[in-house]
């Protein structure tokens, strides 16, 4: 599953690192180029539904399989576009492809897992989740320094191929999955959807993921503009290096698992939306050691608050866990593609100001949310 992550996330942030090449090669403005991870973030949220009803039928791990294939090639295709459109179509299908993993992984580890270890499992996983975001981010602004980003992006392809083969040796065969076949009894997809909506506790867990993950990828996607002009002026081999702060994120995972059986998940979801808020806060700061520990700070709160809130849908959804992983999965990059892409009218028209306010205030529609689960069953 770690290696699933890796291929995932390599993937579905490989232009992240090299948008400032993107504008570059094509002459756009920095809202213009972010759609190529908007586009790719909003297929995956486009179809994390059908690919969970899949699952239903064929199996996790088959999904899973199928997904990285599919995403692979498309990826290995995208450095080839002649221009921005043919990218940003690319770009969409492969999150189409890619939404099999997130779409079932919680569910695959929610049937394989005892209950008892769910929260700290969920947490290991999606610490593997941030290696493959940091490495993809990593290898493409490194190698895009030294021959462009269609070199940059294709590297995040070839690491993918490697994970790819990686998850297709080590994955065990399943024990907690029964295919659903068609005709059987039980509800329908369209009832379990319903029935995934209907709680007001996965309801604002779902907003938890729309409104952090936009607030993520807001800073994730414009800090490179910032660090490559005054008054830094950075290479995009050195921004790159800053994608290391996705270790902090890993590292708040994994802590998440462990704190939320001690302390409780609301107090550790809470406290990491407070910790986004403030960190974001402190990289308006013009130096680089407060724009590097204040990236640190903010990746390890939100990832402490992600991998809480995706757990916690496990642990609540006691019927229709597939679709509530998938809805939790939707709004998640529903939150990227959208919020991620308003970010950059922020840029353009405000600057980097404009964009800490904006994460500010998206950390702040997240914890009016979350009020939510204070006074509901947990």
């Amino acid at each position: 599953m770690t290696a699933a992550g890796v291929a995932t996330f390599a993937q579905l942030y490989a232009v992240q690192a090299v948008l400032p090449g993107l504008a570059d090669s094509f002459a756009a403005s920095a809202s213009s180029v972010a759609l190529s991870v908007s586009f790719a973030t909003g297929g995956l949220a486009a179809f994390v539904l059908v690919w969970s009803g899949i699952a239903d039928r064929i199996g996790r791990v088959r999904v899973m399989a199928l997904s990285l294939t599919v995403s692979t090639a498309l990826g290995l295709a995208a450095p080839f576009a002649p221009d921005m459109w043919t990218l940003l179509v690319l770009r969409g299908l492969q999150g189409a492809a890619l939404g099999g993993v997130p779409a079932v992984a919680m569910a695959y580890l929610a049937e394989e897992v005892h209950a008892a270890h769910l929260s700290r499992v969920a947490g290991i996983y999606i610490a593997g989740n941030t290696v493959g975001g940091m490495s993809g981010r990593l290898v493409a602004g490194a190698v895009a320094d030294l021959g462009g980003w269609r070199w940059g992006v294709a590297a995040d392809s070839l690491l993918a191929l490697a994970a790819l083969l990686v998850f297709a040796a080590a994955i065990p065969r399943t024990r907690g999955f029964t295919p659903r076949r068609g005709g059987s009894s039980g509800p329908g997809l369209a009832r379990r959807v319903r029935s995934a909506v209907g709680d007001p506790g996965l309801i604002a867990l779902y907003c938890q993921a729309l409104f952090l993950m936009g607030a993520f990828v807001t800073v994730y996607n414009y800090l490179g503009f910032r660090m490559t002009g005054p008054p830094f002026g950075l290479s995009q081999t050195l921004v790159a290096f800053l994608f290391v702060a996705y270790l902090s994120g890993t590292a708040g995972s994994a802590a998440a698992g462990r704190l939320g059986e001690r302390l409780g998940r609301r107090a550790v979801l809470l406290c990491g939306v407070a910790g986004m808020a403030a960190s974001a806060a402190v990289l308006l700061v013009p130096a680089l050691w407060a724009v590097a520990a204040g990236l640190l700070v903010f990746t390890f709160a939100f990832f402490s608050a992600h991998a809480t809130a995706s757990a916690w849908v496990g642990h609540r959804a006691t019927t229709a866990r597939a679709q509530a992983a998938a809805l939790y999965t939707l709004a998640y990059y529903l939150g990227s593609s959208t919020f991620g892409w308003l970010g950059g009218l922020f840029y353009d028209a405000v600057g980097w100001t404009g964009v800490v306010a904006y994460v500010i205030a998206l950390c702040a529609a997240s914890a009016l949310a979350g009020t939510v689960l204070l006074r509901r069953r947990g």
